[in-house]
């Protein structure tokens, strides 16, 4: 099925008033007349009417006196409230004033001449939470004040909650050759990439060798030692409230190159 236009066909015992009432109040023409009919249309999205007078044997004769009653010919339209403004300056018959219901539906009715029932909508458009714009890419460099230094390395803080990011940490180590880190464990796990060099590292009484390139996950809450039997250096990622743990002392403690 393919519909090309939509038409109601009232009937009503006076087609001229209601012919009226559509044309002088919600912008219908009349395209076709004559005594007992008329053809109306707007020209846009609104269904087209007929109205044909009660008794006319254009009907079979079980409808022929029956008459538009129980329905209402709802228009959907932009400005409710101007229209409303209009129809009632114009001394339209308004007989249900505009309300809003629960659901956004905002509306109101008119009543012609015959008793057929025309209803005016609008949708209510929910209020939709402010936007603050954040810029698409957060760009960080490598800042000597993000620099922490230990007698085992050195650690160049990247991103972190105190510059820009939110959940996750990251920074580099740089370790002379020799220098061997703190046994320890860290809360929360961690991924190393070994840039340059090679590191010894030493997880769960395990020890494995990796050099540049590869990639070494350590897990949370293992004790772990990183050793660089030449100088190396690597790139640290982790969830920004990993706290270190160092056996035989109470407590934890933050790492600072990651807040």
């Amino acid at each position: 099925m393919n519909v090309t236009t939509a038409t109601l066909s009232l009937t009503v015992a006076d087609v001229d008033a209601s012919r009226e009432f559509f044309c002088t109040h919600l912008g219908y023409q009349v395209t076709m007349a004559a005594d007992g009919f008329a053809s109306l249309t707007r020209g846009d999205a609104a269904a087209d009417i007929v109205l044909l007078r009660r008794g006319t044997e254009v009907l079979p004769p079980e409808q022929r006196n029956r008459q538009a009653g129980g329905l209402i010919l709802a228009l959907t339209v932009i400005g409710l409230d101007a229209e409303e403004r209009r129809l009632r300056e114009a001394g339209a018959p308004i007989t249900m004033p505009l309300r809003e219901e629960p659901w956004g539906e905002r509306l109101f009715q008119l009543t012609d001449p015959n008793g057929v029932v025309v209803q005016l909508v609008e949708w209510a458009t929910p209020d939709e939470p402010a936007q603050t714009e954040e810029p698409a890419i957060h760009v960080i460099s490598p800042d000597a004040k993000n620099v922490t230094r230990s007698p085992n390395a050195r650690m160049t803080g990247l991103a972190a909650p105190s510059r820009g990011s939110s959940e996750l940490s990251t920074w580099t180590v740089a370790m002379e050759a020799g220098q061997t880190g703190p046994e320890h464990s860290v809360s929360r796990e961690q991924v190393w990439t070994v840039t340059t060099g090679v590191l010894q590292v030493t997880c769960a009484g395990r020890t494995e060798k990796i050099t540049a390139e590869q990639t070494f996950v350590l897990p949370p809450d293992v004790l772990r030692q990183v050793h660089a039997p030449q100088a190396a250096e690597a790139h640290v990622a982790m969830r920004a409230d990993g706290m270190a743990s160092v056996p035989g002392t109470e407590g934890t403690r933050t790492l600072p190159w990651a807040q």
